[in-house]
């Protein structure tokens, strides 16, 4: 995350700092389906690691895309949502679908020849 606006050279280098990486559009696009619990998104993710997970978690908390919420219950349940702003990376993540359900069209007709 970058504290200054000023700090951008564009707009897609804003974008990518806040929601791109690895894991980060894999967690906008499971939590546009609504409320996740920590190991609910683990496993709709896969292979991120704990410390992975948590740390673009907290980044897209400080950034305001998404909200933690904790329970006062034992055990301790957390629960993440996405922000008004958050979900206004769906028509981004939408596009990033199409885009790439054409590319693995593209590469299965292309393991058929």
């Amino acid at each position: 995350m970058t504290s200054s606006a000023t700090a951008y050279q564009c707009s897609v280098a804003a974008t990518v700092d806040v929601a791109g990486g690895k894991w980060k559009p894999l967690i906008v696009h499971y939590l546009m389906n609504g409320t996740k619990r920590f190991g609910e998104l683990q496993r709709l993710i896969g292979n991120v690691t704990q410390r992975s997970l948590t740390l673009q978690l907290r980044e897209l908390e400080s950034d305001g895309i998404v909200t933690r919420e904790v329970f006062a219950e034992v055990p301790p349940r957390v629960e993440y949502s996405l922000t008004e702003f958050g979900t206004t990376l769906a028509p981004v993540l939408a596009e990033m679908k199409k885009w790439g359900d054409a590319y693995i069209e593209r590469l299965e007709q292309t393991a058929r020849r």
